[in-house]
């Protein structure tokens, strides 16, 4: 049996509810700013405590009403940030299903494409998207599954608040990371963003680039292209984060290369000795002495030590004959240091 004051704040919920329920739009506006300014901040038990433990009764009518109202914009920010407060709680997992399983996802990502929208509201469409993206990696594929990652990307190229394009900036990057199964759906998201007309979009997709570039690994074959065409912006800005991620991405295929070199050439001098003697002549092991060196890829430098670790090759290197033959320096320690 509950006791009064129980009974007295159930009462008390049902009559917020009630008064919800029946008020029209500027009345729910009024209910919504009194609602963000007593309970920002609060934990998912302060909210349930708040609402006599039925919190989820009002954030499924936001959720609600935001589906319903969304298109028209009215009192849009208002009802995502009451939204936010019930995501961003401490201990609120259950308000983020509560939120997703009535098709929130969907909803936050059709605002970034309505252009009567406002930007202000879009930034806190964005804002919850990171919230539900940081809670883990099936929330990060749940939005890429909505198609998210075009949708989020076509509002960084079209925004005209630099506020707002770092926060999608700050999106993106929760989505490559911690996101195997949809990071080059990001990636090459990223890439098809290159040569829109923002040079802000531009240099924050750069900036995204050059971190998930490492994330990825193996460089997409238009990312250079699409790199080279931005180097010709007048934005200084853009030119500097361009150049960045075009060092980063052009190595990693020459280092591919340079580390299959190494291991033709030993598979080559195991097969025939005539071959091995051959490419002593043509300088192979001042070559891969230089792979050997290469410190920015360790697989150039396995690979060009196992191939120098040949019979024939060896011998060349270390024999004075054949340094004379060759006019190839024998390999010291020395020479090993000074690559």
């Amino acid at each position: 049996m509950t006791s009064i004051k129980e009974q007295a704040a159930i009462s008390r919920l049902l009559s917020f509810l009630h008064q919800w329920d029946n008020a029209g739009k500027v009345v729910r506006s009024q209910i919504l700013n009194n609602f963000i300014e007593n309970n920002e901040g609060k934990t998912g038990p302060e909210l349930e405590q708040e609402f006599s433990q039925g919190a989820s009764l009002f954030l499924i009518r936001l959720t609600t009403w935001l589906r319903v109202t969304y298109m028209t914009g009215f009192a849009l920010e208002k009802i995502l940030r009451s939204i936010g407060i019930f995501l961003s709680a401490v201990s609120s997992n259950r308000y983020l299903i509560e939120f997703l399983e009535i098709g929130g996802v969907l909803s936050l990502l059709e605002i970034l494409g309505l252009e009567k929208i406002k930007e202000e509201d879009k930034k806190e469409s964005i804002k919850l998207l990171q919230i539900i993206a940081d809670a883990g990696r099936k929330y990060k594929e749940l939005i890429c599954e909505s198609y998210g990652v075009r949708a989020i990307a076509e509002f960084l190229a079209q925004s005209k608040s630099e506020e707002t394009q770092e926060e999608v900036q700050i999106l993106l990057e929760s989505l490559v990371h911690g996101n195997p199964k949809y990071q080059n759906q990001v990636y090459k998201g990223l890439i098809a963003l290159l040569p829109c007309a923002s040079p802000k979009a531009q240099q924050l997709t750069l900036q995204t680039l050059r971190m998930t570039q490492p994330v990825v690994g193996t460089a997409h074959p238009s990312i250079v292209d699409c790199v080279l065409k931005v180097l010709g912006t007048m934005h200084l800005e853009v030119q500097y984060e361009d150049t960045s991620i075009l060092q980063l991405t052009t190595r990693v295929p020459v280092f591919l290369q340079q580390a299959a070199a190494a291991k033709t050439i030993g598979i080559l001098a195991r097969s025939q000795l005539s071959l091995a003697e051959e490419m002593l002549h043509l300088r192979v092991v001042h070559s891969l002495m230089a792979a050997m060196g290469n410190t920015d890829h360790s697989n150039s430098q396995r690979l060009a030590s196992l191939t120098l670790e040949v019979g024939g090759l060896e011998e060349g290197a270390g024999d004075p004959g054949a340094q004379a033959a060759t006019g190839i320096p024998t390999v010291t320690p020395a020479a090993c240091s000074s690559l």
